[in-house]
């Protein structure tokens, strides 16, 4: 197989198959969350806190008061790669027009040197996150095979993608085969690691504040 059957491979089949085994994983682990229920809540809801789950959702967004002076690191990269990861899925044009030809949806796109420059912020922001991991006491102690995997899973596409873009290290219909096939690992993958948690997180800050917002306490 020629680097040009591998795009041809990643781009067809392979595509198919990971969307489809995503998005059943998906549903999987959604359905395995809500199969658990829910307790019956036996004291009177309260009716001032109209929206407290929409609210909590955008403030577990924002950083804690004073949490940025106290882990700056965690902080700043988590964010900076993030925001980086988000517009170079989102704001890219050719992953514009893949979603587009999937969904039938699109919108305009950021110029592409922009989108370059936040991958490699990405990037950097990825290896500072790991290097943070690895020489914090507490966090490389609690860390497990799963953290790395994730952290793999999530650096490949970037990484891959900014190469084929430029035209690095390998020959530009082969680096992006891997770029495409790295993607779509991750697409698989998701449902089934901690990087599920880019689905559950809003569903749980929305209902952790829907409950507490019921019981009247901050949440």
């Amino acid at each position: 197989m020629n680097s040009l059957d591998l795009l041809t491979f990643a781009r067809g089949p392979a595509l198919t198959a990971a969307l489809c085994i995503c998005v059943f994983g998906i549903l999987l682990r959604l359905f395995e969350i809500y199969s658990l229920g829910r307790k019956t809540d036996l004291a009177p809801g309260r009716t001032d806190s109209p929206g407290s789950g929409w609210k909590t959702v955008v403030s577990r967004s924002i950083p804690p008061q004073g949490m940025v002076q106290r882990d700056p690191v965690t902080y700043i990269a988590g964010y900076v790669f993030h925001i980086g990861l988000l517009f170079a899925i989102f704001f890219f044009a050719p992953h514009i027009e893949l979603i587009r030809d999937v969904l039938g949806i699109g919108w305009p796109a950021l110029p592409s040197p922009v989108i370059d420059a936040l991958t490699v912020a990405a990037i950097l922001a990825l290896f500072v996150l790991l290097a943070h991991r690895l020489v914090n006491p507490v966090k490389k102690h609690i860390s497990t095979p799963g953290d790395y995997l994730a952290w793999t899973l999530t650096l490949l596409p970037l990484l891959t993608g900014y190469l084929a873009y430029n035209h690095l290290l390998l020959e530009y219909t082969l680096m992006l085969a891997l770029h495409i096939l790295s993607a779509e690992a991750l697409l698989i993958l998701l449902p089934f690691t901690k990087l599920f948690h880019t689905i559950s997180v809003f569903i749980s800050r929305w209902y952790n504040g829907d409950m507490f917002g019921r019981r009247g306490v901050a949440s």
